[in-house]
């Protein structure tokens, strides 16, 4: 390294050559410390980027596996650096946990096996490509990308690396969802007809003046790919001090909002109840309502009808998230009258011969009865028994074989996401093809579907 290059620019002119070539730095792994296949001291060394909140909550149940350590944390936040590494400290009871700002320091190390990303969203796609680059496993928190082609991008290198992946759709770990999904797939519910799927909408308003930038917040990588704007207050994160809360969430620069960042999550279990709707034409049509004023520009209101090859019609709902003022779109109460008090989530499978809805902590039928019904262990399909999302994804890599959320199901799971926001944003019907993934006859719908503009140096091409 010429001696006057400083680390930060030799990293820089690595990350812009690596981005123009459509790739990044191809490091294997070395498994030295234990992690070799076939070894009788297999230990899986993890890395944890971005440990705000949300990150440290799954590096939680990392630290809580025997058969994996965490190594390293990285943050663009000092100060969320600096609690998750006290964190893993005082789990392993020792100093020993190294902390970088800049995920490629991560990744350029030899003896990191896998990664666990929880960035904000607009990172969440450049940081898991380059960790697949890299040869690293990777856990990836939900949503996906902020569009469909950089959800292909990353699949394409997930599949010719053949690194594990796993989704940060959690309810696939949990037994009330596998139990549901259960039921449907095994006809037990009679003839599938329809699907009912709801979530938190995006919350509203938000500060748009400029305000100082939070300390020990590295600003300009935290926009990365992003457009270059001042920063407000909230954007990064809470603001206790000024009571503002975080806004990036909602602010399509950063996100599609809780269409997808909430939305995934019932969406997911949609799809898995019912894979078949991924497997033929469908149309897609909604309405929302998406503000024009405050930090918060995405849906805080939607109605999505989705119609399948089959006849299978699924319909995709918001529910209000402190709205000031409730909307006709927020009235589930149809839903209510017949599954009972609506949860802020959940999804709703009806049948020729009943339904299920399921959501975090319950599972309603009727009849009533087939909630009680033992399992049938001749069952033609049974969900991957699957309680913790972490030690799912640990033990996968030390097996090789896929994670309970493979990166061809997630990327499934996140595309009905994209759909959904189109649908919203362009107000008319659309029919979409799974297997080309592509909008039929519609060059504007086609081009939502493509990558975003990006700042220099992170654009993907």
């Amino acid at each position: 390294m010429n001696a006057r290059m400083t680390r930060r620019t030799f990293l820089d002119s690595t990350i812009t050559a690596a981005l123009a070539a459509g790739a990044f730095p191809m490091i294997m792994p070395t498994r030295v410390l234990g992690m070799g296949e076939g070894s009788p001291n297999r230990r899986v060394q993890v890395a944890a980027i971005g440990v705000g909140p949300q990150g440290q909550g799954v590096m939680s149940g990392i630290l809580a596996q025997p058969n994996a350590r965490v190594m390293m944390v990285c943050d663009l936040m000092e100060r969320h650096r600096e609690q998750a590494r006290e964190r893993v400290n005082r789990h392993y009871g020792n100093r020993d946990c190294a902390v970088a700002m800049d995920f490629r320091e991560v990744l350029a190390r030899p003896d990191i096996d896998a990664v666990m990303i929880a960035t904000p969203d607009h990172w969440h796609v450049p940081v898991a490509l380059a960790a697949a680059q890299a040869g690293k496993d990777i856990y990836l928190e939900k949503p996906m990308g902020l569009s469909l082609a950089e959800d292909q991008r990353l699949r394409s290198a997930v599949q010719r690396r053949k690194r594990v992946f796993q989704f940060g759709t959690q309810q696939r770990s949990s037994r009330e969802f596998q139990r549901a999904v259960e039921w449907v797939r095994n006809g037990r519910i009679g003839e599938l007809r329809r699907i009912h799927v709801w979530a938190p909408a995006s919350r509203p308003g938000g500060p748009t003046i400029e305000y100082p930038v939070l300390p020990g917040l590295d600003y300009d990588r935290w926009l990365g790919p992003a457009p270059a704007t001042p920063y407000t207050d909230g954007k990064a994160a809470d603001n206790p001090a000024t009571g503002v809360w975080k806004t990036w969430w909602y602010n399509y620069d950063y996100a599609l909002g809780f269409i997808a960042g909430w939305g995934v999550h019932p969406l997911d279990i949609a799809l898995w109840g019912y894979p078949e709707m991924m497997r033929g034409d469908l149309t897609v049509e909604g309405t929302g309502v998406i503000p024009t004023t405050g930090a918060g520009n995405t849906a805080v209101a939607w109605d999505v009808e989705f119609q399948f090859a089959k006849g299978v019609t699924m319909r995709y709902r918001g529910t209000a998230n402190e709205h000031p003022g409730r909307l006709a779109m927020h009235d589930l109460s149809d839903w209510s009258a017949r599954y009972g008090s609506i949860e802020g989530h959940g999804t709703a499978f009806e049948g020729s011969e009943g339904w299920v809805e399921v959501h975090r902590g319950g599972v309603r039928t009727h009849p009533a009865a087939l909630a009680e019904e033992g399992v049938d262990e001749k069952a033609s399909f049974k969900a991957r028994r699957s309680d913790s999302h972490q030690r799912d994804w640990i033990e996968s890599i030390l097996s090789r074989r896929p994670a309970v959320c493979s990166i061809e199901e997630s990327v499934q799971a996140d595309l009905l996401c994209h759909l959904s926001d189109i649908a919203v944003r362009l107000g008319r019907p659309l029919r979409f093809d799974p297997r080309r993934e592509k909008f039929e006859k519609d060059t504007e719908a086609n081009a939502r579907l493509g990558l975003r503009p990006a700042r220099a140096p992170w654009a993907m091409v």
